[in-house]
């Protein structure tokens, strides 16, 4: 069997093998400079030939065909010749065929080369393939055979399809490619020759090979160094904010996870900064709940404890008074267990509202008659203001739930006075029950957190007069499973209100949709 600790080693030696973000920065800019280096080195260097070669061939076809277009006027035609015989370094030769004789009209030496001499004996030959392949003959053949004289041999040719050009990348000597374009202008007929010298790129080929292997190099080493810098700048803000979640994870919740300029890292430091806040208001408020149940549960077992014993060691005091004393304690030990059940119940969403029609105001007044034996012995007085009698849809027994426990916080609350009001007033469509108390009121920054469970504004524990101390929990998870407005209202020193809205179910549309959310399940 493996061991905790065996397991947690061998968790920290995987973490140790793991790849940092400067390791991987640094792997992703070689694989995309490998890959830029490896594209580079087929376009450039193995295909740089392939490439030239046709450069030079579109040279030819170009100047052809733009030779071609000024034919109709022969200055023009010869202008041209000459340009392209400059620029491009080529020989052009143009000639006008008549019958079986072909007449000499322009003569543009652009190589330096006098190629024509042996050129002119092949002219008759260049011709009828030129006839043959559709107006458009290329040839390549070897350069030295101008030179020397010898009799001219065709290396390569595009006999037999006019649009292709010659295979010429398999030769490493110097070749020499003849363009012949046929051409008839207003009837006449002209022959276009020309000759371009096509030379291997071996040494350049070479050279930049050479320069390539010092180029990879020095990429890979700045690779190197901007993996560094860049891992620099990303890495800061996510050490800073690893010290900070360290902080937090031993309960410091002042951790700062302020980001550093970049938006994701900002986005991500103000939700961990709201975590951390929200976090440290759970830990308090569970720090405060404990301490309020404990103080809740324990006062009553206490007097249980006390009054038994004394009743068990003194003879006489086995009397009705401290029977009911017993019997009071337990009762509030009874509610608090069941308040925290029905809070638990509605939080969890396993009790949901049985929706019915009842009249709302009835059971206000229902609601105020428990609480006669209070007013007479203790000198509390509730008044209840009502426009009419109205009724609504919903769940009776947790509304008069949520109405108990709003009477029972305002009468633990109220001022010295003793006074709580309760008012009912109507609109068109809805109802509003508020219950209003003297006392102290509440700060506006406790507005949002009196709500929650034993949240206190004077943070100061008190045993309430009537009630566990979750009645505001449980108005808020009744109300909201209802679906109904609720809210408070203080001026700190004047006293609060709190009050719920609900439908009134004065037409069958409005029933019935009561009913159909009931059904459905959604609130």
């Amino acid at each position: 069997m493996i061991s905790v600790n065996e397991t947690n080693l061998a968790k920290n030696r995987v973490k140790k093998h793991r790849i940092g973000v400067k390791g991987k920065i640094f792997v992703i800019l070689v694989i995309f400079l490998g890959c830029v280096l490896f594209s580079t080195w087929i376009v450039q260097l193995q295909m740089l030939n392939f490439f030239y070669q046709n450069a030079k061939f579109y040279e030819l076809e170009e100047s052809a065909e733009v030779i071609a277009g000024a034919l109709e006027d022969e200055v023009e035609a010869k202008n041209r010749a000459l340009y392209y015989a400059e620029d491009y370094y080529l020989d052009i030769w143009i000639l006008e065929i008549a019958g079986e004789r072909a007449n000499w009209l322009i003569k543009a030496d652009g190589s330096g080369n006098t190629f024509l001499p042996f050129l002119s004996q092949k002219l008759e030959a260049l011709y009828s393939q030129a006839v043959d392949n559709g107006g458009i003959y290329i040839a390549t053949v070897r350069a030295d055979d101008f030179v020397n004289g010898v009799s001219i041999e065709v290396l390569e040719d595009n006999s037999g399809n006019s649009s292709v050009f010659p295979e010429i990348t398999k030769y490493k000597d110097t070749i020499s490619a003849i363009y012949v374009k046929l051409v008839e202008v207003n009837g006449r007929r002209y022959m276009i020759v020309q000759h371009s010298t096509i030379t291997p790129l071996r040494a350049t080929v070479s050279t930049l090979k050479y320069q390539f292997a010092f180029v990879g190099m020095g990429m890979i080493f700045m690779a190197l160094l901007l993996a560094i810098i860049i891992s620099k700048f990303i890495t800061k803000p996510f050490v800073k904010m690893n010290e900070a979640a360290k902080k937090l994870a031993r309960g410091d919740y002042s951790a700062d996870f302020t980001g550093q300029g970049y938006r994701e890292i900002d986005e991500l430091a103000m939700t961990l900064n709201y975590a951390s806040h929200e976090l440290a208001k759970t830990d308090n408020l569970q720090k405060e709940l404990i301490s309020n149940v404990s103080h809740d549960l324990r006062t009553p077992l206490t007097m249980i404890k006390g009054y038994s014993e004394v009743m068990r060691d003194i003879p006489g005091e086995n009397t009705p008074e401290n029977i009911q004393v017993i019997i009071d304690e337990t009762t509030r030990l009874s509610e608090l267990v069941n308040d925290m059940l029905d809070l638990s119940k509605i939080q969890s969403g396993t009790r949901k509202p049985n929706f019915e029609k009842f009249s709302i105001t009835d059971t206000v007044s229902d609601t105020l008659k428990r609480y006669e034996k209070l007013i007479m012995q203790d000198g509390y007085k509730i008044d209840f203001d009502v426009d009419e009698n109205v009724s609504v849809v919903a769940d009776r027994g947790m509304i008069l739930q949520v109405i108990y426990n709003l009477i029972n916080n305002a009468i633990n609350y109220t001022g010295a006075d003793k006074y709580v009001r309760v008012e009912q007033k109507n609109t068109k469509t809805h109802v509003r029950i508020s219950v209003s108390d003297t006392g102290e009121g509440i700060a506006k920054e406790d507005m949002t957190n009196i709500w929650e469970r034993y949240y206190r504004v004077d943070k100061v524990h008190k045993r309430a007069t009537i009630g566990t101390g979750l009645g505001l929990s449980i108005v808020k998870g009744v109300l909201e499973a209802h679906g109904a407005a609720f809210g408070v209202e203080s001026v700190y020193g004047h006293g609060a209100t709190f009050w719920f809205e609900l439908e009134i179910a004065s037409m069958p549309d409005v029933i019935d949709a009561q009913y159909e959310k009931n059904f459905d399940g959604e609130i």
